[in-house]
């Protein structure tokens, strides 16, 4: 947990401005010192800075330093989204998602997702976070007709940024041919991408789906696989 963390404090580091006060908020996040995380964040976030305003929301979503406030949560998420933060803005589509601090909302949690998606390579994390839910939401209907094409179209884009599981959804959508034609060797390369990445269910649903391709096949979607390059 605490390497995903510096992962994704790394990356904000690169992708947004962060004052000194953030600077310390993050650090003292990052090792799990939620305390002098409140304290570096909370000053700031009341003067609208929105990394502070958009962490200052997680904890309260997540009961870091402070009890468990969902309306807290989203109060604060809300303030970091309208300043276009897309971390912010995907945190508070799940929010609108689940019905956590707001009333549940699929069409608000489209739109939300929609936002941060579209950041692209700026806030890559963020945006095949919120491509990969936007591409759920196509593919169930929630907050939009369901629809399978453009399910694969942000399936796709969060797969093309190396998200594991929407590695492991499109693979899916070409082994059965929904939103795209059936493609096995297609299928076998996102399985096997995905299966890189230790998904396991991705590993097992590659060697079944290799039982329906012929070897010239199998060794195409292996030469696919070896010279994918993620777009960043």
């Amino acid at each position: 947990m605490k390497k995903i963390a510096l992962v994704l404090f790394l990356a904000l580091c690169l992708a947004q401005p962060v004052l000194a006060g953030e600077l310390e908020g993050l650090k003292a996040f990052v090792r799990g010192d939620y305390a002098t995380a409140l304290r570096e964040f909370k000053p700031l976030a009341q003067k609208g800075m929105a990394v502070s305003q958009a962490y200052l929301g997680v904890m309260y979503h997540g009961g870091m330093g402070v009890p468990k406030d969902y309306k807290q949560a989203a109060k604060w998420t809300r303030k970091a989204a309208d300043q276009e933060f897309a971390m912010a803005q995907w945190n508070l589509g799940s929010m609108y998602k689940k019905g956590q601090g707001v009333p549940r909302d699929y069409k608000m949690a489209v739109y939300w997702f929609r936002k941060a998606a579209e950041q692209g390579a700026a806030n890559a994390q963020y945006s095949a976070n919120a491509q990969y839910s936007l591409a759920v939401a196509y593919f169930k209907g929630q907050g939009v007709p369901k629809d399978y094409k453009m399910a694969v179209y942000w399936v796709r884009k969060a797969a093309e940024q190396g998200k594991a599981q929407a590695q492991y959804n499109l693979a899916g959508m070409y082994d059965t041919g929904q939103g795209v034609p059936q493609d096995y060797v297609k299928a076998h390369m996102w399985f096997n991408l995905a299966a890189a990445q230790g998904n396991k269910d991705a590993l097992k649903n590659r060697d079944i789906i290799a039982t329906k391709m012929t070897p010239q096949q199998i060794a195409e979607a292996q030469r696919l696989a070896r010279e994918w390059k993620p777009n960043k």
